[in-house]
């Protein structure tokens, strides 16, 4: 948690950051832009290095602001992203149910969180999904073009 201050209106609000981790291709990007803009696109290009967004919530009276970063999931960004774990507060650990590779590397995205992030941040494990016409689309697909 960092502390943030409003230097208008002299008002104190707490800012937490989250980061989004996970191989390219999970959702990351589209976790991101529904929590912060109610937005989902299933035509989303890949993130280059890292994007973030906020978004700002009221709890008993006191404004909570979420910075979330969603990180580039290819190899070639690893030594970037891996600089915005330090300072986080949460990880969601993103894999995609329909890849199973996206699961099977867990466990090194879980290690590359403990190398380079706090010792208390909370992680999430997180499974995302194809939307369900589109599953349903490419299961009726390979079944028409399946020998019999």
């Amino acid at each position: 948690m960092v502390d943030c201050f409003c230097s208008v209106a002299f008002i104190s609000f707490l800012c937490f950051l989250v980061v989004l981790i996970g191989d390219s291709g999970v959702g990351k990007s589209n976790l991101l832009s529904r929590f912060t803009r109610n937005e989902f696109n299933l035509e989303s290009k890949s993130t280059i290095g890292v994007e973030f967004a906020t978004r700002s919530i009221q709890v008993d009276s006191k404004t909570i602001k979420a910075q979330i970063w969603d990180t580039a999931g290819q190899e070639r960004y690893r030594a970037i992203t891996s600089a915005y774990y330090r300072g986080a507060v949460g990880a969601l650990l993103v894999y995609d149910i329909a890849k199973h590779l996206t699961y099977e590397n867990v466990e090194r995205w879980l290690k590359e969180l403990r190398d380079h992030a706090d010792n208390n941040i909370v992680i999430m494990l997180v499974a995302t999904a194809v939307p369900a016409t589109q599953w349903i689309h490419n299961s009726v697909r390979q079944l028409m073009t399946s020998p019999i």
